[in-house]
């Protein structure tokens, strides 16, 4: 097999017209060659931190997607999925991935539960961690989100940081905020990433104390903007990752578009493409060709350095992408779940009060971090009640794994100004997390995600839409032009309803991560994530 064009050399930032012979799927020469072809191959894109599950596809099902974008591997944390069924839901994401030629590399997840703040449906330990180390398909330990753990030498989390260290793997990091000596910390135990930077500031740390800084833009959490800025001069340690990526959003674009805003800041090509091709390469020691003699033939042809429009993927030498059209099949795969709950009662969502003033979420758009608010409470009959006009509205987290009563709490910024979204995509736990006008709304929302044992919803008093999520209560059963036309159809909806955020139902599932401050609501009660402690909703 022989490919011509400009050839993208980014090592040596140099670009020629050339030709690539490959067999089985290996670069066999490269070679400069004149011709008048203008396209440019380069090495295949790169997803340095991604959760599959977030884009509410299998992982079979991703990869005919990511391809169509030129990316040919990701750096996959299955945590999600992990949070719900346990290491036989990691085992599910690197079988079904090996059925396609994209190169998924899995992580061990490192918190599950991500706190015991909430009720997960699995318990990944230490010793699970050890076995997933030893397996290896997994090639890194995921986000250390319990970075209090890490700082006050929690056993249990220094345990599965040192069995990656056993077996010569990097340990992912999550520390969003985190600044100063704690950082110090948190690196000396090993960690060598973080994709939760909010600013510059705080990326030019970590990235002066030794970490690898990965600027993420996903459906709902973004800090390319914020972190762009630093590429020119620390591309050597910087990556692109996408985090969560809904799949309306990943059907337009995956890390190509990343590359196309960075070129067009001004920022030299080949670091943009070190960032994106070459870092998790050599970060993750990954199994995946940088376009050199003795490599996969892992690469794509695009039109220009410009939009970065693909033309071609090859996956191994395979041409896995051509013409606009996946050469990736659909494969079969069997239904995993786990969901315990019976439907509930429109008085399990009442809150008898006299109070005052109530704390309230403020969630951020574009944002995982919330604000925490001090609001007048609207009561009606002694109970507190949504105020549509002030965009306060309640909210509820229901246990999906026991029968338990709903959590609830007051949220502002979603702007419904009728009905109720709800959704099992509720990171970390996958519980069910509803927001909606009234009660009576929020139950109906909450029944119908129950009833399908997961999905994405939005109701009225007339009207009820709703994407069955069948895969553990986070993943379609669907292919992914099917799944993303309902998201986009449903997210639609939601904003008929009043929505304002861009993305509500991505927003909506981050307001259960405890993880990251300020406010945030678990199925156990209303979180304080700056004391990591419950609080309460009342304010006396």
């Amino acid at each position: 097999m022989k490919l011509q064009g400009q050839i993208v050399d980014i090592p040596r930032r140099r670009i020629f017209s050339g030709e690539i012979t490959f067999s089985n799927g290996v670069i066999s020469k490269i070679e400069e060659k004149h011709h008048n072809i203008k396209h440019y191959i380069l090495p295949g894109f790169v997803d340095a931190h991604i959760h599959i599950e977030s884009s509410m596809l299998v992982p079979s099902e991703f990869a005919r997607i990511a391809v169509k974008h030129g990316t040919v591997a990701t750096v996959s944390d299955p945590h999600e999925i992990a949070n719900v069924l346990g290491v036989e839901g990691v085992n599910f994401m690197i079988e079904n991935g090996k059925q396609t030629p994209l190169k998924f590399n899995f992580g061990a997840p490192s918190c599950v539960p991500a706190t015991s703040f909430e009720s997960a449906g699995a318990v990944v330990d230490s010793d699970d961690i050890k076995q997933l180390m030893a397996n290896p398909d997994i090639k890194y330990l995921a986000e250390m989100m319990n970075y209090p753990g890490v700082l006050f030498n929690d056993d249990e989390v220094l345990k599965k940081i040192a069995w990656a260290k056993h077996y010569n793997k990097p340990v992912d990091g999550h520390a969003p905020g985190v600044r100063g000596e704690d950082i110090t910390k948190y690196i000396a135990a090993g960690i060598s990433t973080d994709h939760e930077c909010f600013t510059y500031e705080e990326g030019l740390e970590k990235l002066q104390k030794g970490m690898k800084i990965l600027i993420r833009e996903g459906s709902a959490a973004k800090n390319f903007e914020a972190l762009i800025d630093l590429l020119p001069e620390h591309f050597e340690n910087m990556m692109f990752c996408s985090d969560d990526k809904h799949p309306d959003d990943l059907l337009e674009g995956h890390i190509n578009q990343l590359c196309a805003r960075a070129v067009a800041k001004g920022i030299n090509v080949f670091k943009v493409l070190q960032a994106a091709c070459a870092n998790p390469v050599k970060h993750y020691n990954l199994d995946v060709g940088l376009l050199k003699v003795g490599d996969y033939a892992d690469c794509i042809v695009v039109e220009d350095l410009k939009q970065f429009k693909t033309l071609q993927t090859y996956i191994n030498g395979e041409l896995v992408f051509d013409k606009g059209e996946s050469k990736i099949p659909s494969a079969p795969f069997q239904i995993l779940n786990n969901f315990n709950t019976e439907k509930k009662d429109e008085t399990n969502f009442k809150i008898g009060s006299s109070v005052k003033k109530i704390r309230v979420i403020e969630a951020l758009e574009g944002q995982l971090v919330t604000n925490e608010l001090i609001e007048t409470a609207t009561i009606e009959n002694g109970n507190l009640v949504s105020n549509v006009e002030k965009d306060i509205l309640k909210m509820s987290v229901i246990n999906r794994y026991n029968n338990n009563k709903p959590a609830l709490a007051f949220i502002k910024n979603f702007g419904l100004k009728e009905g109720a979204i709800a959704s099992s995509v509720g990171h970390d736990s996958h519980n069910i997390i509803a927001v909606g006008i009234s009660d009576e709304m929020i139950c109906k929302a909450v029944n119908l995600i129950i009833e399908n044992k997961g999905g994405i919803c939005a109701v009225s008093e007339s009207d009820e839409h709703i994407v069955p999520l069948p895969v553990a209560g986070i993943m379609s059963d669907q292919d992914a032009e099917t799944i993303g036309k309902q998201y986009a159809k449903l997210d639609k909806v939601a904003k008929q309803l009043g929505s304002t955020l861009h993305a509500p139902y991505m927003t909506l599932s981050f307001m259960a991560l405890l993880v990251i401050p300020s406010l945030k609501l678990s199925d156990k009660g209303l979180f304080d994530g700056r004391t990591f402690k419950f609080t309460t909703l009342e304010v006396k």
